[in-house]
């Protein structure tokens, strides 16, 4: 019988947690149905997969996200009462002070500007020793996006750990979910008391700054967020962008090959986008988001009852073959002048960012990746023996040594 129409008697939490990123492209793959089911945490659960279904998934009278949410990742990954946890106006509301903040030129080029000088102060300080790319990355990845946001830092060594921490422990039940939960509640009660005090007078925000946007930014309803709020906010523009360094790690996982390393060397801007999006396509990040059925639903003729846990199968979709030729190859040039479309490459989830819950940062994300990683293929460098295996069971993966770099040199500017 086909595995889809059976009952999904078994709960399925164990199967995902020793599979990670292949549990769901492993049950897609044994059934003919368009979706597949199963029981996780008890619940009924489906899970769709294609352009189609990104759409589908996204629309608010089939799908919403914030009763989806389990109380460990809020208590991690996005905070309680996060921009992820709304629906309907509430929900656009809150969106636009992040899409105001985060996107356009203006916006990006200050994240890009601050970051880049932070990796120009960094790599300075790398010769003659080991540098572990993913650790050196989240701290220059924190000290240029609060530099930017106008969040004032007096350890970026320790924030950076904290970030990396929600990130890295939102999918486990073990020490590092314990790790994040610590992080989040010492970092929620730090920026909640410099929103108070920016409130107060006793602190300043600057001028056009994120903080001074969260700070003096009314919901739907009028009322300014209470401090701990605004501070899972605040956390929720420099988290993300701190957890870039998973994609720079990749960056020079990828970058053993020569040709792809040649390719960043030059000043091809339109390659350095491209491998950007290669990146984010290829490695692994986040395995599924999901929601729950508003009403009951039907897909292509397969019922989806109301409150079954509806998941969009990210990391299948970014190498299912029906839409990447050798999705399991590492192809830069398959970008070069095919720019992505929307719903097609979905590493940060897929949708309209201004009215659903695709991650309103990710322009950031791409021209954070297209800057630093041709400074990293500009470096002269030795990789060392090392564990460069990512674990797909693991979530977040990563490359498991970090990545790291010996006998570093800084090549002197001609001129």
């Amino acid at each position: 019988m086909d595995e889809s129409r059976r009952a999904p008697l078994a709960d399925s939490s164990l199967a995902l947690l020793a599979k990670g990123y292949t549990w769901l492209p492993d049950r897609r793959r044994r059934t003919t149905a368009p979706l597949v089911r199963a029981r996780l945490m008890g619940q009924h659960a489906v899970a769709l997969h294609g352009t189609g279904a990104v759409r589908f998934f996204y629309d608010e009278q089939h799908v919403e996200r914030g009763s989806a949410m389990p109380g460990p990742v809020l208590s991690t990954l996005f905070g309680h009462g996060a921009v992820h946890t709304l629906d309907g106006l509430r929900h656009r509301g809150r969106k636009e002070m992040f899409l105001s903040e985060l996107t356009g030129p203006k916006a990006v080029a200050g994240v890009v500007d601050e970051v880049a000088a932070a990796w120009e102060e960094a790599v300075r300080s790398w010769p003659g020793r080991r540098v572990v790319l993913f650790d050196e990355a989240s701290r220059v990845l924190t000290r240029g996006v609060c530099r930017w946001a106008g969040i004032p830092l007096d350890d970026a060594d320790a924030l950076a750990r904290d970030l990396v921490a929600m990130v890295d422990g939102f999918a486990t039940a073990g020490p590092r979910h314990w790790r994040a939960r610590r992080a989040r509640a010492r970092r929620e009660t730090w920026l909640g008391r410099l929103v108070e005090d920016v409130r107060a007078g006793t602190a300043s925000a600057p001028d056009g700054s994120v903080l001074e946007a969260v700070v003096r930014h009314r919901d739907s309803d009028g009322r300014l967020l209470d401090p701990r709020t605004a501070a899972v906010e605040l956390l929720n523009v420099i988290r993300p962008t701190v957890a870039v360094c998973w994609f720079v790690s990749y960056a020079g996982h990828a970058m053993r090959r020569p040709d792809v390393r040649d390719g960043l060397r030059g000043d091809d801007a339109a390659y350095a986008v491209a491998f950007a999006h290669e990146l984010r396509r290829f490695y692994p990040f986040a395995p599924f988001v999901g929601g729950r059925a508003v009403t009951d639903l039907d897909w292509h003729g397969e019922p989806i009852p109301a409150g079954a846990l509806v998941l969009l199968d990210l990391y299948g979709q970014n190498h299912d073959p029906d839409l990447w030729d050798d999705p399991y190859a590492f192809r830069p040039e398959r970008f070069l002048g095919h720019p992505p479309a929307r719903d097609e490459l979905i590493p940060q989830g897929g949708g309209d960012r201004a009215t659903g819950h695709r991650c309103p940062g990710e322009d950031i994300t791409v021209a954070l990746l297209a800057t630093l990683a041709p400074r990293l293929a500009r470096l002269e460098y030795e990789v060392p023996e090392q564990d460069l295996r990512i674990p797909l069971n693991r979530v977040p993966a990563r490359v498991r040594s970090g990545f790291v770099l010996d006998a570093v040199r800084v090549p002197v500017p001609v001129g």
